[in-house]
């Protein structure tokens, strides 16, 4: 009886509820528009992580010193690569 009476008041609560529309928040376009200046300067920094990597490891080479950047180039191809796949991914997840 309890069960009942618990259902019945359940679904006249649930009944009431509309279903809300959707809308865009206040300041939708300009935080989009921040997204995408993000977006494009990571891409931007990921690829100049990898140009500036391979400079160097070129610079060393070239110079015939000591091969000291291996480190600094792998850290910086990560990086980079991380970089420019964290701009995909944005695009990505925010669907654009």
């Amino acid at each position: 009886m309890l069960l009942a009476a618990v259902h019945e008041t359940y679904t006249t609560v649930v009944a009431q509820i509309g279903n809300p529309t959707p809308e865009t928040p206040p300041v939708a376009d300009k935080l989009m528009k921040l997204v995408r200046y993000f977006t494009w300067f990571t891409m931007l920094s990921g690829v100049t992580a990898i140009t500036y990597g391979g400079g160097r490891f070129a610079w060393e080479k070239w110079s015939g010193g000591g091969l000291e950047s291996p480190k600094m180039v792998a850290g910086a191809m990560i990086g980079g690569a991380t970089a420019t796949s964290a701009g995909t991914i944005m695009n990505t997840v925010i669907g654009s």
